[in-house]
């Protein structure tokens, strides 16, 4: 057997090696989430969701070079810290000081409508200690705002990194903005409003459908998280948002006819948002006028970054401890020696 021979073998032996351990990890990676999940709920906090979505990553870099996984590292740690850092500021905004809009949302709504929508619904379809069909529908379409992101960003990410980085440069654009806006125009939800009597009563019902599908830790860790976060934090909303940057990528890589097939996700979210008395309509509008402008100025900044990379002549100059190439000049015939056979047979 030739020796290329034994060492394409080997490979192969290495190569399903690596194959098989990378199954076995995958397999305890689920095995490991599912009784997280049973014992303490679904992972909701963002630093939870990232670390258990890197290590994913990780399991699936197995095999595949430890560059690989070294890249996996190197970007999506610090969009993870920067996230983790916009979470701390969210929390922190209401405690500058500023002055809360409880009323002028909700007669925004109330003008655009003639009512204020989440009161409407509630009074329609929300039953006090029941949970419809509609109530789990909600609260699951509510906290998929939790998973939609960083599940999206991994496929990109394996798919396209190019993809990646214009997708998470929306994200933290968004999520910036966002925050400067609750720093500079703390707005409360419908929920707040309602508990002091400037709506109609409503009740805060995000976590409701947990129970009732069997998944009480996950409504307790939901309603403890809610009762630490920023209340006053509702105009842009950040769930219509997100949703809305996931539903735009996925929009403009679907068929045509298809095309409008993901913006039921941002509708259904917003319905939920609305339902559940967590933002009123304007939320939902500001957040979607955000998506859009902001897309907007990444795409440009992006392919303007791009198209400078590509019109940027080569650079010629030597490395440190290197002679530059000496050019060539063109020798004409007259000037030309002739090639002896020595020459010509080297």
């Amino acid at each position: 057997m030739s020796p290329s021979a034994v060492l394409r073998g080997l490979g192969e032996q290495v190569s399903a090696h690596q194959r098989r351990i990378r199954l076995i990890a995958g397999a305890c990676y689920l095995v490991v989430l599912a009784v997280a999940t049973a014992v303490m709920g679904i992972p909701l906090s963002r630093t939870t969701v990232f670390a258990w979505t890197l290590a994913a990553l990780a399991i699936y870099c197995i095999g595949r070079g430890w560059r690989l996984l070294g890249q996996a590292f190197l970007d999506w740690v610090p969009f993870c810290a920067v996230m983790v850092l916009y979470d701390f500021s969210r929390g922190a905004a209401d405690r500058l000081g500023q002055p809360v809009h409880v009323g002028w949302p909700a007669a925004v709504d109330r003008w655009m409508f003639g009512v204020v929508p989440s009161v409407w619904l509630q009074h329609r379809f929300y039953v006090p200690g029941v949970a419809h069909w509609y109530d789990v529908a909600a609260s699951l379409v509510y906290f998929s705002f939790f998973f939609t992101v960083p599940l999206t960003m991994a496929v990109l990410w394996l798919r396209s990194r190019p993809l990646w980085r214009r997708f998470t440069a929306n994200v933290v654009a968004v999520s910036f903005a966002s925050l400067a806006t609750y720093l500079a125009f703390p707005e409360a939800p419908p929920w707040y409003a309602a508990h002091r009597e400037v709506i109609g009563p409503i009740s805060r019902i995000s976590s409701l459908g947990w129970t009732d599908i069997g998944l009480r830790a996950t409504g307790d860790v939901i309603e403890h998280g809610q009762a630490i976060a920023n209340d006053v934090a509702a105009m842009p909303s950040v769930h219509i948002a997100y949703s809305m940057i996931v539903a735009l990528f996925l929009a403009r890589r679907m068929p045509g006819r298809l095309r409008a097939l993901p913006m039921v996700y941002p509708a259904a979210m917003g319905l939920a948002l609305v339902y559940t008395g967590e933002h009123y309509v304007v939320d939902l509008i500001a957040g979607v006028l955000y998506v859009v402008v902001i897309d907007l100025a990444v795409a440009l900044v992006m392919d303007r970054a791009a198209a400078r990379a590509r019109s940027r002549p080569p650079d010629i100059a030597p490395a440190a401890g290197r002679t530059p190439h000496r050019r060539e000049r063109p020798v004409s015939p007259e000037t030309a020696r002739p090639i002896g056979p020595a020459e010509s047979e080297a």
